[in-house]
Parts: C-alpha cells; sequence; structure tokens
C-alpha cells in the first residue's frame, strides 16, 4: 500500500469516529514524531509493547477498496498476561470497514472475540468450522444461537456477535461505512491469525509520501532500538521497510 494511502485512510478513520461521538485515545492522535519523541520514554513502553495504535492492512491482496481493514487497538494486554490468566486478559480495537470492503476468512486459535456494530450501515458476518461442516453455536446479542456453516449474519448498529476461537470468519460493510468495536482475549496478529487463503496480515509499505502516522506494524523497530529511516528516502533500510509485509501463519 502506498504510505500516502494509509495515512489518508487513518485520517478518514478518525473523522468517522468524531462523527459518530466516539472518543478517541490521545494516542490515535499522536504523529510519527511524537510517536518517534515518545518511544525512548518508560511511560511510551507499555504501549508499545501491548500494540496500541493504528494498523492498516490490505491483506496482501493490492486492492484495500475491495480487500482491506483500518483499525485502532485501544487497549491490549500481553502474551504474559494471557498465558497466566493474570492481569490485563482483554483487549479492545476500533474497526473500520469501507462500504463493501471484505476481511479475508481467517480464524484465531487462542483468541475469542466479539463483534460489535457501533453505527454506519450493515456488517455482515459469516462463520465457518475449521473443518468446515456443521453449525457452531455462538452468541449474537447475547443470546444463544446456532448458526449455520458459511451462515451470513448481517449486524446492524448496536447488535454484536461473538466469534469463538477455531472458527473462521469473514465480514464486510454493506450499504456503507461501519464503525465496529471488538472486544477479545488479549491480542496477537504476529502468531494468532490464519487465513484460509494464506495472506500476510501487515502491508508491504510502498514510501511514497513522507509518513504522518506510525503503524503498529512498526513498533518491533523500535522496541528493538533501531532507527527508523526516514520515509521516502532511499536506501536498503527503506527498502527492507518496503517488503514488510509478512505472512502470518498461525
Amino acid at each position: 500500500m502506498k504510505r500516502s494511502r494509509i495515512d489518508a485512510v487513518i485520517d478518514g478513520a478518525r473523522e468517522l469516529a468524531a462523527a459518530a461521538a466516539m472518543p478517541l485515545p490521545g494516542f490515535a492522535a499522536w504523529s510519527r514524531a511524537d510517536w518517534l519523541a515518545a518511544a525512548p520514554t518508560p511511560a511510551a513502553r507499555p504501549a508499545l509493547e501491548r500494540g496500541l495504535g493504528w494498523d492498516v492492512t490490505d491483506f496482501g491482496r493490492g486492492d484495500f477498496d475491495r480487500v482491506g481493514l483500518i483499525l485502532c487497538t485501544l487497549r491490549n494486554g500481553t502474551l504474559a498476561e494471557r498465558d497466566s490468566g493474570s492481569g490485563q486478559t482483554y483487549a479492545e480495537k476500533l474497526l473500520v470497514a469501507q462500504n463493501g470492503q471484505e476481511t479475508p476468512m481467517h480464524l484465531h486459535r487462542r483468541k475469542a472475540e466479539d463483534i460489535i456494530n457501533r453505527g454506519g450501515a450493515a456488517l455482515v458476518v459469516e462463520l465457518r468450522p475449521e473443518t468446515g461442516d456443521g453449525d457452531i453455536i455462538t452468541l449474537v446479542d447475547g443470546l444463544e444461537r446456532a448458526v449455520r456453516a458459511g451462515e451470513s449474519l448481517r449486524v446492524e448498529p448496536g447488535q454484536s456477535v461473538q466469534v469463538p476461537a477455531g472458527v473462521y470468519h469473514r465480514f464486510w460493510a454493506d450499504g456503507g461505512a461501519v464503525l465496529a468495536g471488538e472486544v477479545s482475549a488479549v491480542n496477537d496478529d504476529v502468531d494468532d491469525n490464519l487465513f484460509l487463503d494464506p495472506s500476510p496480515r501487515y502491508p508491504s509499505v510502498d514510501e511514497d509520501a513522507p509518513a504522518r502516522y506510525l503503524l503498529v506494524s512498526e513498533y518491533a523497530e523500535l522496541l528493538a532500538g533501531a532507527p527508523i529511516t526516514s520515509p521516502g528516502a532511499t536506501s536498503p533500510r527503506n527498502a527492507s521497510m518496503r517488503r514488510r509485509g509478512r505472512p502470518s501463519t498461525r
């Protein structure tokens, strides 16, 4: 994805949240420079380690308008907290899907989640067992429901559907943009996404313009103490940044 497009869709997501009277945490407005300045401080380290902030992906398809998602991780626990069952064992994300834009079929081994339509158009969610057959017993608006494999659930604003761990799911916006929420167990986007059709979780980035936002997928470099090359610079490191997308195998 072009860096200019990534920054533009983050701007749009912030505007959509503001129009829906959904205030976001202060870090959602931080610029790339703000993050780089804060990164060395002890106060910012938990946010970086927990992956709080913006995440834009086209799942390696190169067609963001058709297959893609805008996310902002608002809170998240650590893997140590998840594994010990104590501390912050939950996560929350803001999701923005544009009209007709799909998040492809995938599952999480370790994470159950509720997908909540916070406002806008309808969100259509399709569930499938990993085996491909049989019903899924889940909760829709807190009420137990047997969902047939491949059945599409139309989730209107205010409604929600639970996606159990180990269940394939995909979703898309129908009739306009959707502002959605995800409330879940601890989120691990590096090792807990299994796509039905193998796809990179994060995009490759074409640094066509100076970056205004820092993406969650770039935090590992900061935590490792590696300097991030100025976007657009012609250097070997910038070339490696263009290939940042990596397949998700779990």
